[in-house]
């Protein structure tokens, strides 16, 4: 992360925040790329004023939106036959597994997989595609991606500015204990966000899906229409 952080300071401001669009824009339409080491090393940078913290947020909420309907759009349009594909293509992130997984966040919590998986590094690749695939509707998919978006976006960059901002005060002053509280806070934050979206794939492990001796991801859960619970929730 600290040499993606050198590489973004070397370029200009413009260039940085069509990069993070760009990087998280492509992996929300479910191709596994760093959007999120980018966005972290990117909020870094702005607390050091090279960047602007607002256009970073902007630019990876922009990415975040547009990428997860284009992937939407996708896997509506390519079905499961696309997310077989992409599991052949990148079996250590969208393998059969994975895939089993995050089909089984869907049938349980619907939409909200689609909210809390934007801070779940599976969910976050797969939301868009996935979703158009078990062909949630599409209104409901789009009010639970921009909002997820727009809070992983603008609270990772500002939680990240902020505690860079404090560092680098408290360190001309010395301040090591107000450093190490500012660090805590940062970390308990996130660890709060995240244990809250890790509940919504707590249940994928417990509930046992299965993987078949050929490879393939077995049924998603017994009795349970993926397409069925996507649409009620």
């Amino acid at each position: 992360m600290v040499d993606v952080q050198h590489w973004l300071s070397a370029l200009p401001p413009g260039v940085v925040y069509l990069i993070v669009a760009g990087v998280i824009g492509v992996e929300s339409m479910g191709v596994p790329l760093p959007g999120e080491i980018v966005l972290v090393s990117s909020a870094l940078l702005a607390a050091t004023g090279v960047v602007e913290p607002e256009w970073v947020a902007s630019a990876a909420a922009f990415g975040a939106i547009v990428g997860d309907s284009v992937g939407y759009a996708v896997g509506r349009r390519g079905g499961r036959p696309l997310l077989a594909r992409l599991g052949r293509r990148f079996p250590k992130h969208l393998g059969p597994a994975q895939l089993a997984r995050a089909e089984q966040s869907f049938a349980r919590h619907g939409v909200w997989a689609v909210f809390f998986g934007r801070f779940v590094a599976l969910l976050r690749i797969l939301a868009g595609p996935l979703a158009g695939a078990l062909h949630v509707p599409y209104r409901r998919f789009l009010l639970a991606n921009a909002a997820g978006g727009l809070v992983w976006a603008f609270g990772t960059t500002y939680l990240l500015y902020s505690v860079g901002k404090a560092a680098e005060h408290w360190l001309k002053d010395i301040s090591w204990a107000g450093l190490v509280l500012a660090v805590l806070a940062g970390l308990g934050s996130t660890w709060w966000l995240r244990r809250r979206a890790h509940h919504v794939t707590s249940t994928d492990s417990a509930s046992g899906v299965e993987v078949a001796s050929d490879g393939q991801s077995a049924a998603v859960a017994p009795d349970v229409d993926p397409v069925r619970a996507g649409n009620e929730h």
